[in-house]
């Protein structure tokens, strides 16, 4: 797997340097919840492989966009926000506020969430 050096932490995570409570795990993508979570259910989903930013995907790595978005939707399935409603973001770059360069998804529901014209 190409990684960037040992400052990424979701490197770490993958790697099992960091400790997460992991809540699914393939070949390809990991999923657990977030640390510091913005509502009752946060988690975050992101390939394992280490993709800086989602501009940096290429034509070959759709399906794992595919993939991630499937899991997203089975595990708020399992976390019971399928029927009540989430959030799937994805924040790209420092004007999206993307905090740590290591592609992921956020799954966020378990309340009523903010929209943008509340911003």
């Amino acid at each position: 797997m190409k990684k960037t050096p040992g400052n990424c932490v979701f490197c770490q995570i993958v790697d099992g340097k960091k400790s997460c409570e992991l809540l699914y795990q393939d070949e390809e993508i990991i999923a657990f919840r977030d640390e510091y979570p913005v509502a009752p259910v946060h988690i975050l989903i992101m390939p394992k492989r280490h993709i800086q930013a989602l501009n940096c995907i290429t034509n070959n790595e759709l399906d794992l966009l595919k993939n991630i978005l499937a899991l997203a939707i089975s595990l708020a399935k399992e976390e019971n926000i399928s029927e009540t409603g989430y959030k799937v973001v994805i924040n790209c770059g420092e004007d999206g506020r993307q905090v740590i360069p290591h592609l992921h998804l956020h799954l966020i529901g378990g309340r009523k969430l903010w929209s943008t014209r509340d911003s």
